[in-house]
């Protein structure tokens, strides 16, 4: 796995201003209904305390952070039948 499909997060416990401080990454994936061919798809990265979610086209660009419980919900609803 490459450092660039990767995230890195420093811990809210660490000192803004020094660089001794831990950091997690977030492994980024691609939706399973995305072109496998290309960038045109949403892409998350899951942990505990949050769910981010990017577009692939701009993955340097702002992206997404919803907590779990609310990714949980729009799963629920997106998977709902339509009435």
């Amino acid at each position: 796995m490459s450092n660039a499909a990767l995230r890195w997060v420093k811990s809210s416990y660490s000192n803004p201003n020094q660089a001794d401080c831990v950091e997690i990454a977030c492994n980024w994936v691609k939706s399973s209904y995305s072109n496998p061919d290309g960038a045109a798809c949403v892409e998350i990265a899951a942990h505990p305390s949050a769910i981010h979610i990017r577009d692939s086209k701009t993955p340097e660009a702002p992206y997404l952070t919803i907590t779990p419980t609310t990714w949980s919900a729009f799963l629920a609803t997106a998977s709902s039948p339509l009435r």
